[in-house]
């Protein structure tokens, strides 16, 4: 007798809002995902945000590795808990310095298995496009089990911020282009995402 495995309820995709400066444009650039993603993924997956800031994690204080999974801190169990229960995400990130934030960096690695065999894709934005703190992202996200996805949508501040004043926040104006390779990626974030629970869920059989 074979026994039905597979989740039945609709994929969780969490939009991790990747920086944690004082005056940043993740948010902007998360709540715009986060509107596109409730539209177009209606009835296909639930979406939520998940802010690195709200959980205020320092400078990466576990005395164990996360490999290890024994974490003793209240904002590394409070934060494996929202990212555990997850089963993908949309990275929004900026570029410092040819770079992810040290912020995103720090809260991957606080933890592990909560990341494996979840999928990834990414939303970033810079001078030029954030391109380059995605590499660096990809290489850290492998390294925890996570599946990224090839689709990437990266926002140029000259021509997708409407920005007459550097030292504010602006007003996001992305391309029209930037919707429909949104959406591409967000369709793969959930083909993936759904192939990975049936992994995961074989595994903890």
């Amino acid at each position: 007798m074979s026994i039905d495995t597979e989740p039945t309820e609709l994929p969780r995709i969490a939009i991790v809002v990747g920086s944690t400066r004082p005056g940043r444009r993740s948010r902007l650039v998360a709540d715009w995902v986060r509107h596109c993603a409730e539209q177009y993924l209606d009835g296909r997956a639930s979406i939520e945000l998940l802010d690195i800031a709200d959980f205020e994690l320092p400078l990466l204080d576990e005395p164990v590795p996360a490999a290890i999974g024994q974490y003793t801190r209240p904002h590394t169990l409070r934060w494996a808990e929202q990212v555990g229960r997850c089963d993908g995400f949309v990275f929004v990130t900026p570029e410092y310095n040819h770079a992810m934030p040290a912020s995103l960096k720090n809260a991957i690695d606080y933890l592990f298995a909560e990341w494996n065999d979840r999928a990834a894709g990414f939303v970033s934005y810079g001078l030029t496009g954030g391109v380059r703190a995605v590499e660096q992202l990809r290489l850290s996200l492998a390294e925890v089990k996570v599946a990224t996805v090839r689709s990437q949508v990266a926002l140029n501040l000259f021509s997708d911020f409407e920005l007459p004043d550097m030292l504010e926040v602006g007003e996001l104006a992305p391309g029209g282009h930037h919707g429909a390779v949104l959406e591409r990626m967000l369709d793969e974030i959930v083909d993936w995402a759904n192939a990975l629970r049936g992994l995961r869920s074989r595994a903890s059989v």
